[in-house]
């Protein structure tokens, strides 16, 4: 049986404690082009008035939006791999698009993507380009760069600890249920999805195209970068036998060395020793230069547990 041309795409939005953004997170899934799609609400035991956003803005857009079926699942706090869990098991569509509480939905997302995974049978994962914003949704200033489509292999996602970010990617539904979903003890749940995904034997390929209005503010994930740093730990420790771990741990540190450097110099010391000199890097050369010239100051309050 042949796949329909625009086959069911659920859109899963997990929330916690993000009123302040959530409404126009679904108000912009809710204004996609793309005419086949269900959407998929998960707020996940929120203490601020994040429900009774939720509520209103399903009322207001629903009736004029292209959406085929709204649902909204109201769980006790266990976490944004667990409120995904949630949202997978009542998913009926062949492509999943989980999507940040926090950030906006360009209008031809879901067409995008969707079509791309309709013509690539071997891609389970397709991620694209996100441009920043600001709290107010502007966009801030970016380097236009020429881009082309990026192909992943295992090997290759996992030497460079790629990351398909959660409100960027669109999955094949089979692929997600194949690899048994989210691990509800890893908090940093792109990561291991794109990972299981491509280990599994799909391909995972990055679009040139925005696909995501990614918002900038003082709740995103930066500020928790040593916690971040522990789980992709927890992550790759999967595949430690496999020749691509090494260079996966390097990155991993390079990338919790952006804001060590300037945070805490005696954590970033650790982290630097810890890289073998066969995985040093010009990034990882450029945190060092960071670490030596720059002063430290405070660092921002995790809150990623």
């Amino acid at each position: 049986m042949s796949m329909p041309a625009t086959p069911l795409v659920s859109v899963i939005i997990p929330c916690y404690n993000y009123a302040a953004y959530v409404g126009q997170a679904i108000a912009s899934v809710l204004q996609q082009d793309y005419p086949n799609y269900e959407l998929i609400v998960v707020d996940d035991g929120s203490t601020d008035d994040s429900v009774a956003v939720i509520e209103a803005t399903l009322r207001e857009w629903q009736p004029r939006s292209r959406v085929r079926r709204v649902e909204f699942i109201r769980q006790q706090n266990a976490g944004v791999s667990a409120a995904l869990n949630a949202g997978l098991a009542v998913a009926q569509g062949e492509f999943v698009a989980t999507f940040d509480a926090d950030d906006l939905m360009p209008p031809n997302k879901l067409s995008i993507q969707a079509g791309y995974l309709a013509e690539h049978p071997e891609v389970g994962c397709v991620g694209g380009i996100a441009v920043r914003i600001d709290e107010r949704g502007a966009r801030l200033p970016k380097k236009d760069k020429r881009r082309s489509i990026k192909r992943y292999d295992f090997a290759a996602a996992l030497a460079e600890a790629l990351v398909v970010g959660g409100g960027i990617a669109v999955y094949r539904r089979d692929a997600m249920l194949a690899v048994g979903g989210y691990d509800p003890q890893i908090k940093i749940q792109d990561f291991q999805m794109t990972l299981k995904i491509a280990h599994a034997g799909y391909r995972v390929d990055i679009l040139p195209d925005v696909v995501t209005l990614y918002r900038k503010h003082g709740d995103s994930l930066s500020k928790n970068y040593k916690a971040e740093y522990r789980y992709g730990l927890q992550v790759i420790q999967a595949y430690a036998e496999h020749e691509a771990y090494e260079s996966a741990r390097a990155r991993l540190i390079t990338k919790a060395l952006r804001m060590a450097v300037l945070h805490d110099k005696a954590f970033a010391w650790r982290l630097f020793k810890e890289v073998p000199l066969r995985q040093w890097d010009r990034q990882l050369f450029k945190r060092l230069r960071h670490f030596l010239l720059k002063r430290e100051k405070p660092g921002p309050k995790e809150t990623l547990q």
